[in-house]
């Protein structure tokens, strides 16, 4: 089935000149609902009768409110993607950092984040490394802490639904743009709600607390 657009940048808060490049003349574009254009994108948009797909802003039952998110230099443009996509959604993000490209470790930002879901400062929080596995090693050794790393949206589901995840980390390498956003929206929308799934979980809570120093 063929898409109702060319191209998608609804992850972007801001439309540049760069990300309408290429695109033929009455090309259709998708964009988030709020999104702002420079100057240079609005002349392009008139000037090729570029037609504009607003994508609405969905409305979420989701108890989740507050996001940590966070990356290495490999996560980076990622991480700003992902970031403008969830305030598009209307939820308050908190950025952790890395703030480039530039080589870092990705055990700092894992734990950052982490320790600001286990001190109950955000709901849930999103760590992006080359891999996701890395993030989640590091993210785990924080009281309090489920990080689960997910590549399909089914993994997300299942690490929320059955594990009680608060932490979901990605690899930016593994998957594209779109599905991590498809991985994100299962991740948040899906809760922890059988008590045969909460006993378990609870489980992995008493095995945490026997090895604390």
């Amino acid at each position: 089935m063929a898409r109702e657009w060319d191209r998608d940048e609804s992850a972007k808060s801001l439309i540049t000149e760069d990300d309408l490049r290429g695109l033929d003349e009455g090309a259709r574009v998708r964009v988030a609902e709020n999104a702002k254009f420079t100057s240079l994108a609005e002349d392009i948009v008139k000037d090729r009768q570029i037609e504009l797909i607003r994508k609405t802003a969905r409305k979420s039952t989701s108890k989740v409110r507050s996001i940590a998110i966070g990356s290495d230099h490999g996560g980076f443009k990622m991480k700003d993607q992902i970031k403008s996509y969830l305030s598009d959604q209307g939820l308050n993000v908190r950025d952790f950092g890395t703030e480039s490209e530039d080589a870092v470790d990705y055990p700092d930002f894992a734990h950052a984040v982490a320790k600001s879901v286990s001190g109950h400062q955000v709901d849930i929080g999103i760590i992006i490394d080359g891999a996701g596995i890395g993030s989640a090693m590091a993210a785990n050794k924080v009281p309090n802490v489920r990080a689960a790393a997910c590549y399909s949206v089914a993994l997300a589901k299942n690490s929320r639904e059955h594990n009680g995840a608060n932490v979901l980390t990605l690899g930016a390498g593994q998957n594209s743009l779109d599905e991590v956003k498809q991985i994100i929206e299962a991740f948040i929308s899906t809760d922890i709600s059988e008590d045969r799934h909460k006993k378990r979980v609870g489980k992995i809570d008493n095995i945490d607390r026997q090895y604390r120093c």
